[in-house]
């Protein structure tokens, strides 16, 4: 390693039988402060607030497992020869688009058994799930995953202005990298910014979630373009790209049919 560069630690806590990988921490701490903000937000909307804490225990499990379904799929070549791998969560590996599948679903069902508005649910949930997937790519830092390409190390720290042990976790396999972790988390933080205002106009119900939608797959879009460790479709093709654009497209319309057919008659501050 370049001047004795070492890798941060990805285990936590080693107790022998027992190994806490940072990676499930952080994807944790990001769970919790969802809940926290969607919390707050259901309750000034009238909402019961036990309403999240309940969608959210069948939610976790359903996105966690949606996931890593997902990476398995486009990684079968590898984890059909290697099925004992395939629980291996914490050493990486699960897609946050296979995420925002279970955590959609689950939450669509659950509106449905408890007979609340699907889109309000989804709308108060939306900048939560942002903040949740901007604290996990810190799981992917910690893990060494989820970068780009080759860069300098005077890069890093003179364009881009980054502590030290940001810029030595991106020393990878003997060359430094593009945080693409970072970029991606700081567009996440900015859309959890971005939801918490415009939820204050006019905007109609489903609209944050639609807005949710889009805003975060410009950034994927983008963003996975410098990643080296993405998932491919074809030797050219990258998925996130195509799911990215997919979502994009499905947002933009689903908005304007409801529009047009008045599904989104009541403003989200009126719902």
């Amino acid at each position: 390693m370049e001047q004795g560069i070492q890798p941060l630690n990805p285990i936590a806590v080693d107790l022998g039988p027992i190994t806490v990988h940072w990676y499930g921490l952080i994807i944790g701490l990001g769970v919790l402060l969802g809940l926290f903000i969607a919390v707050r937000e259901a309750e000034r909307r009238g909402l019961d607030k036990e309403t999240f804490i309940d969608v959210i225990l069948f939610a976790v499990p359903a996105a966690i497992i949606c996931a890593r379904i997902y990476y398995v799929f486009f990684q079968w070549d590898y984890y059909s020869q290697n099925p004992g791998q395939i629980i291996k969560i914490w050493e990486g590996g699960i897609a946050i688009h296979g995420a925002i599948i279970g955590s959609v679903l689950t939450g669509y069902i659950f509106s449905k058994v408890k007979k609340i508005s699907f889109w309000k649910l989804v709308d108060i949930a939306a900048p939560g799930l942002l903040i949740g997937q901007a604290i996990g790519r810190w799981g992917n830092f910690m893990n060494q995953e989820a970068y780009g390409g080759e860069v300098s190390r005077s890069f890093l720290e003179s364009t881009l202005h980054l502590p030290d042990f940001i810029v030595n976790q991106m020393y990878i396999n003997g060359v430094y990298h593009h945080p693409t972790f970072l970029y991606e988390s700081l567009w996440n933080l900015a859309g959890v910014v971005l939801l918490i205002l415009i939820r204050r106009t006019s905007l109609r119900t489903g609209e944050i979630f639609l807005s949710y939608l889009i805003w975060y797959s410009i950034g994927r879009y983008f963003i996975e373009g410098m990643r080296t460790d993405s998932l491919m479709l074809t030797e050219n093709l990258r998925i996130a790209q195509v799911i990215s654009i997919a979502s994009i497209a499905a947002a933009i319309l689903i908005w304007i049919y409801r529009r047009k057919t008045g599904q989104s008659a009541k403003k989200y501050l009126e719902s």
